[in-house]
């Protein structure tokens, strides 16, 4: 069970879902019609092959409730794309700060073209992010972005119940200049509480001009009851997911920041990926149909 504090390493807890989200982009990687080309992911789940071992390959014959299945990595690269060009165009649109809430194991800093001069911070426990450095290190000698990308990364081993801002502002943040920032896989691990700092804290640090990406659950919280859904996932994690997550209630996040002088548009994940000419179907689609993305601009 989660508790106020609590850290994890790569292979257990919340970690545990940064490896799954690493084995659907390898997946995607390797499809002919992938949304999303990340050629680090698979050497994450190489590293830890003896603890959790996760597919790099859909499984043809894997039910949609099983992480091998085309359905999970199709919603993983629907999303990862998704945000992947709204941050892109943010950043040739000028905003050079780009801030990565929870990173776990993506690696837009190394793998997305971003215009010369953006600087991408990461935000993560330091086990997770030690972890990153370690196999990126290890597999391609370093875990910064090539030199003649023009990109510069800088990861800060923090955890969002923590006073985030402080490290971010002291990382060479200026919160006087519009930013791009990214909630992706990262609001059902908060409490309600902290969810409601993370966004307030947000909005404290954006200039006039500042984004933000989310990926909003809404109605997909409610498909955790699906016991063979949980049932095959947690069996593949070796933790039961139900654990992982919190359901209390909380403001949605999207009339917070309405209310706070923001615009919003937004798209479900089910009209994406059809959008993509990759539809989310399946008897239990709508655990991730259901879920929403949406993008909040600053005036």
């Amino acid at each position: 069970m989660r508790s106020e504090d609590d850290k994890w390493t790569i292979t257990e807890s919340v970690g545990v879902t940064a490896l799954g989200v690493a084995s659907s982009r390898a997946m995607e990687t390797r499809r002919p019609d992938g949304l999303v080309e990340d050629p680090h992911a698979e050497a994450f789940l190489d590293a830890v092959r003896d603890e959790v071992d996760l597919p790099v390959e859909v499984d043809p014959q894997a039910s949609s409730t099983d992480p091998a299945s085309g359905l999970t990595s199709t919603y993983v690269g629907v999303r990862s794309r998704w945000f992947d060009e709204h941050l892109l165009d943010a950043a040739r649109d000028g905003l050079d700060q780009v801030v990565i809430l929870a990173s776990g194991l993506d690696t837009r800093a190394q793998r997305l073209p971003w215009p010369a001069g953006t600087t991408v911070f990461e935000i993560d426990q330091a086990d997770v992010v030690d972890f990153k450095d370690r196999v990126l290190t290890e597999t391609e000698g370093s875990p910064e972005p090539a030199p003649d990308g023009g990109v510069r990364r800088v990861a800060l081993r923090v955890d969002l119940r923590q006073d985030w801002p402080a490290a971010l502002r002291e990382a060479g943040f200026d919160p006087g200049r519009p930013s791009a920032w990214l909630a992706e896989g990262l609001l059902p691990y908060l409490p309600a509480q902290a969810e409601v700092d993370l966004f307030d804290r947000i909005v404290e640090l954006s200039a006039p001009g500042s984004r933000i990406a989310v990926e909003h659950l809404a109605d997909a919280v409610d498909h955790l009851d699906d016991d063979e859904l949980v049932a095959t996932s947690s069996r593949r994690f070796g933790v039961d997911v139900r654990d992982l997550v919190h359901t209390d209630e909380r403001p949605d996040p999207r009339e917070r920041l309405r209310a706070a002088g923001w615009t919003v548009e937004e798209e479900s994940a089910g009209d994406a990926a059809a959008r993509y000419g990759r539809p989310l179907e399946g008897p239990t689609a709508r655990a991730f149909t259901s879920s929403v993305f949406f993008e909040a601009r600053r005036p």
